[in-house]
């Protein structure tokens, strides 16, 4: 796959590539957070169209978050996020939806930053560039979208100018999967109180007793097969259906640094990773899942994003092969978030840490290197200790409860 990052200027203008003289192009448009099975039905049809039309295939990709940009704007006198600014929201970082991408074969990737000017572009402007500058002839689209100036350009708006126009076709996908469910309205995370996966609390309830609750909750309906979903779901710590939504675990990416080196004194040491932490976090809590080593950070790799505006090949067959299912690289973890309840009244640190206990007997040594951790089970909360012997019994618990579940 190639990507090319490119950048409007301040008027919102983007200078979009020529990728052929002659031939033409199969395109989508998203931010596609969390690249779940809906944007994954949206994107294997792009591919699909573009063999069957002898076309590019073509993913436009959103960076940082529309959502990002516009509430930063609403409570910043209209100001743009500043450049680097780490997005507590995003499900999954922008390597990692480039991998999936690639994955399902796509021919290009233009990931185009996100500003007001770009997004007050209407989108029959937009379309135009489209099929000007890319040649797009075909839109494939997910069944709610909406772009443009105000989000203006939604479906039935867009079929219109394809009809009227003549010059692409749009192609929608039904992405909406199992259907709606109901978020709550600022739904903040909640640490489960019991031990094992906490349940759907509208599981067997009545009409009546669903009415009730998303009254009380001032819920309201969105697609199962939702980035909003998935981040509810995380914030409950309900893995298995948030895992189940994105057709693959969880998982959020980070640099291995020293910590306090408690874990290693009560026997079980563990991969802390840098505050830095690349995918949205799930609630507090204790969790089954893997550990995966990506190797040592290099230059290179640092450098990759660096050339604005230039062809480049994105290659993931590396961090591929170390994410397959037998990877040397790739252990059963028990893995921690939240602030070490038994000893922070000891040390005085507070802050929220990811630490994974890879359940192997070799001796690793990662520091410094990038790892990945997949959640695939909650185990239970976070629970203050009476003292360290306590906490090592219960860790000995869920290394038993991780095998089991990645068994």
């Amino acid at each position: 796959m190639k990507t090319i990052t490119l950048t409007p200027d301040a008027s919102g203008m983007v200078d979009w590539p020529t990728l052929s003289n002659d031939k033409k192009s199969v395109v989508t448009i998203g931010s596609f957070d969390g690249m779940h099975q809906g944007h994954q039905a949206v994107i294997r049809r792009v591919v699909e169209l573009a063999k069957k039309e002898q076309s590019f295939s073509v993913v436009v990709l959103f960076d940082p978050r529309p959502a990002l940009v516009h509430g930063y704007a609403a409570q910043n006198g209209g100001q743009e996020p500043p450049a680097g600014m780490i997005d507590a929201q995003a499900l999954t970082s922008m390597q990692e939806r480039l991998r999936a991408i690639n994955k399902l074969g796509v021919d290009y990737t233009l990931i185009v930053r996100y500003t007001l000017a770009f997004a007050a572009k209407s989108y029959r402007f937009f379309l135009g560039q489209m099929v000007g500058k890319l040649g797009m002839r075909s839109l494939v689209l997910g069944s709610d979208a909406a772009m443009g100036a105000n989000r203006a350009g939604d479906v039935k708006a867009i079929e219109n100018l394809a009809l009227a126009t003549g010059v692409f076709q749009l192609d929608v996908v039904d992405d909406r999967g199992p259907g709606e469910t109901r978020v709550p309205a600022n739904a903040k995370p909640v640490m489960p109180t019991d031990h094992g996966e906490p349940a759907d609390p509208l599981e067997g309830a009545s009409k009546a007793e669903r009415r009730a609750w998303s009254k009380k909750n001032q819920a309201k309906a969105v697609r199962v097969w939702s980035s909003t979903n998935v981040r509810y779901l995380l914030g409950q710590g309900r893995i298995k259906d948030a895992d189940e939504i994105l057709g693959h675990p969880h998982a959020v990416e980070g640099a291995v640094v020293h910590g306090e080196e408690r874990g290693r004194t009560i026997g079980f040491p563990t991969a802390n990773l840098s505050e830095n932490v690349a995918g949205y976090l799930p609630v507090d809590g204790v969790y089954a899942g893997w550990l995966v080593d990506l190797g040592a950070k290099t230059a290179d790799d640092d450098a990759q994003d660096a050339s604005e505006g230039v062809l480049q090949q994105f290659d993931s067959s590396s961090v591929d092969a170390r994410l397959a299912d037998h990877s040397p690289y790739r252990w059963p973890a028990a893995i921690s978030i939240g602030t070490k309840p038994t000893f922070n009244e000891v040390t005085g640190m507070n802050d929220r840490v990811v630490e994974a206990y890879a359940v192997t007997d070799d001796w690793l040594d990662l520091y410094d290197h990038q790892v990945r951790v997949e959640f695939v089970g909650f185990l239970r909360p976070q629970i203050k200790f009476d003292s360290a012997q306590d906490l090592i019994d219960e860790l000995k618990r869920n290394v038993e409860e991780t095998k089991r579940i990645t068994a």
